[in-house]
C-alpha cells in the first residue's frame, strides 16, 4: 500500500510540475538543491562550472569577444587530475543557478593552485572582475557578480564569530554551520542607495578620487541601520552635496559585488531649482557638478579612451551600460527629451 501511495504522490507531483512555468520549476529545483545535500552532490557530477582564481573569473578571448566558458564536471576532473588534485576540490564549489533544462551551474575558486598552469591548459586568463563585468556579454555579468560575491562570503566566514571554531558549508554553498555552537550563517547583502539628483532641467553627477579620470556617476551610499530607502536617499544627498530632496521615485535595483555584495537601489530625486547650489563633502567626493541635456548626450557617446584632451585634462564620461547608474542617466535623458519635444 505504501508503494501505491508513493507512486501516486510522484504522479501528482509530476503533474503539478508540468502545470507550473519554466521559471517556477527552476526556482523549486534550485531550492531542492540547497535543502537536499545528497541531491546537490549528485548534481555536481552533471553540472557546469565557472572558474575563479582568487575571486577573478576565467575568460576566453575569441576574436574581439570575451566569453565565459562553462566547464563540464568531466572536464573539471580531467583538469584537476592533471594538477594532481583530489576529488574534494569539486566539493568546494557553490551553486549559482541552473539552465531551463535543470542543468545546475556551480562556481569554483582555484586560488590555491598555479594560475599559469590552468590558463595554459584552458587557453584563457583569469581577469579582474571590474574589467570582466564590462567586457563580457550582458547576460553573463550578473552571474559572475553573484558567483564572486558568494565565493567571497565563504572565504571570509570560515570561522564562527561566537566560538572561533571552523564553520562548514553545505554542498550548495547556501549556508555555513558551526557544529560547536549550532549557529547557521547565511550569505547577506548590504543595501546601497544610488540616486540621480535633478533640479528639473539639469542632473547632478559626481566623482570620487578613486574613479578613473573623467568618470562621473550618480551619488551612492550604504543604508544606515534602521533607515528605509527614502531616508537613506535624503541623508546621502544632504551629506554629500548639501541639497535637500523634495521628492523621489524608485527606478530599479541591481546586485553589485563591490566592495563586497551590495544591492544597489536606484532612485531619481528632485531638489528645488532655487536651492541647487552644491556644497561638496570633500571627504567623500572629489568633484560634483550639474550637467545639462547636451552635456549628458555627449557624455554618453564618449568612451574612456577618447576622453583625454591634448592639455592632459579629461572630458566627462559616464558608467557603461552594465551599471545601473547608466540606466538612471538614460531615464533622465528620455524624460528631458520628452519634455522638450
Amino acid at each position: 500500500m505504501a508503494a501505491v501511495y508513493q507512486a501516486l504522490h510522484r504522479r501528482v507531483s509530476s503533474l503539478a510540475c508540468r502545470l507550473h512555468s519554466t521559471y517556477v520549476r527552476k526556482m523549486r529545483y534550485l531550492n531542492q538543491l540547497k535543502e537536499d545535500d545528497s541531491l546537490c552532490r549528485q548534481a555536481q557530477t552533471s553540472g557546469t562550472f565557472y572558474l575563479f582564481h582568487n575571486l577573478s573569473p576565467f575568460l576566453q578571448k575569441v576574436g574581439k569577444k570575451y566569453l565565459v566558458p562553462q566547464l563540464s564536471a568531466a572536464e573539471m576532473r580531467q583538469i584537476l587530475g592533471k594538477l594532481q588534485e583530489a576529488e574534494q576540490w569539486m566539493e568546494k564549489s557553490v551553486l549559482i543557478g541552473c539552465s531551463d533544462e535543470h542543468r545546475p551551474h556551480f562556481a569554483l575558486d582555484l586560488g590555491a593552485l598555479d594560475k599559469s598552469v590552468i590558463e595554459a591548459e584552458l587557453q584563457g586568463s583569469f581577469t579582474n572582475l571590474r574589467k570582466a563585468l564590462f567586457v563580457v556579454d550582458r547576460k553573463d555579468s550578473p552571474l559572475l557578480a553573484s558567483a564572486q560575491s558568494l565565493l567571497r562570503w565563504h572565504d571570509s566566514h570560515q570561522y564562527c564569530s561566537r566560538t572561533g571554531q571552523p564553520t562548514e558549508k553545505n554542498p550548495a554553498g547556501s549556508k555555513r554551520v558551526c557544529h560547536a555552537s549550532g549557529v547557521t550563517y547565511y550569505p547577506q547583502v548590504s543595501p546601497v542607495v544610488i540616486t540621480l539628483v535633478s533640479d528639473g532641467s539639469r542632473c547632478l553627477l559626481a566623482r570620487q578620487p578613486s574613479f578613473p579620470p573623467g568618470m562621473f556617476t550618480a551619488l551612492s551610499g550604504f543604508c544606515d541601520m534602521g533607515e528605509n530607502v527614502e531616508e537613506a536617499v535624503r541623508r546621502e544627498v544632504a551629506e554629500e552635496v548639501g541639497l535637500e530632496v523634495q521628492s523621489l521615485r524608485y527606478s530599479a535595483s541591481q546586485h553589485w559585488p563591490f566592495p563586497s555584495s551590495s544591492l544597489m537601489i536606484a532612485c531619481h530625486a528632485l531638489v528645488g531649482a532655487q536651492r541647487a547650489e552644491i556644497s561638496l563633502d570633500t571627504l567623500e567626493l572629489e568633484e560634483a557638478r550639474w550637467f545639462g541635456l547636451e552635456e549628458i548626450v555627449e557624455g554618453l557617446k564618449r568612451e574612456p579612451s577618447s576622453s583625454k584632451q591634448d592639455d592632459g585634462s579629461f572630458l566627462p564620461w559616464f558608467p557603461p551600460k552594465q551599471a545601473i547608474a547608466h540606466q538612471l542617466i538614460r531615464e533622465w535623458l528620455q524624460q528631458q527629451s520628452a519634455q522638450t519635444a
